[in-house]
């Protein structure tokens, strides 16, 4: 288990596009498994592989868990989940959009800030597993907001990019004053 650092706006490897995995090997598990600890930990709904500084289209999901609560804890570490649904996704490609919606987006790389952002309602990815396997799905709801979300991330772009230049700027400078007040992610809210 490794929590990996979480690169932020405006870092330059945000803005590259991630390369194809060629080789399903065990490097491609381990990372697998340290992206599903860093996302869990952040916590998030998801994470792409260049927000942890490496330029390879993986990206792991999970819209299904839940953190437990105990009233007696007041320690947010260690926690406790429930409904844990992970999902990896190398090498997706979405093939088909339907329909539009906002959606309120956070970023694990653009801590502490949401804004409506227009996704399509539905999504067809295809993808491969950590075995190399193809797979297609047809996505709707949280799930398909978050694959664009990652999506986006392995293409170089961030939800602000979807922003009018003025509120992207906004973000970004505020981005900027916050970590040199040394801002901590919450471990409160959960962020794509």
């Amino acid at each position: 288990m490794a929590i990996l650092p979480i690169n932020t706006f405006p870092d330059a490897v945000l803005r590259q596009r991630a390369e194809e995995v060629a080789d399903f090997d065990a490097a491609l598990e381990r990372l697998v498994s340290d992206m599903l600890d860093t996302m869990y930990d952040a916590p998030g709904v998801g994470l792409a592989a260049n927000q942890i500084g490496l330029l390879m289209r993986v990206a792991v999901i999970d819209v299904d868990y839940e953190i437990e609560s105990d009233e007696e804890n007041t320690d947010p570490a260690p926690r406790k989940y429930k409904g844990k649904n992970p999902r990896v996704f190398v090498n997706p490609v979405i093939t088909k959009r339907t329909g539009a919606t906002p959606f309120k987006e956070g970023c694990l790389s653009v801590p502490g800030f949401y804004e409506d952002v227009k996704r399509a309602v539905e999504v067809d990815v295809t993808y491969q597993d950590i075995k190399g396997t193809t797979h297609t799905l047809h996505a709707t709801g949280l799930l398909a907001i978050a694959l664009q979300h990652e999506v986006d991330h392995l293409d170089g772009r961030l939800f602000v990019d979807h922003l009018s230049p003025i509120k992207r700027s906004l973000i970004q400078s505020k981005v900027k004053k916050e970590r040199a007040r040394g801002f901590e992610r919450s471990k409160f809210h959960v962020e794509l």
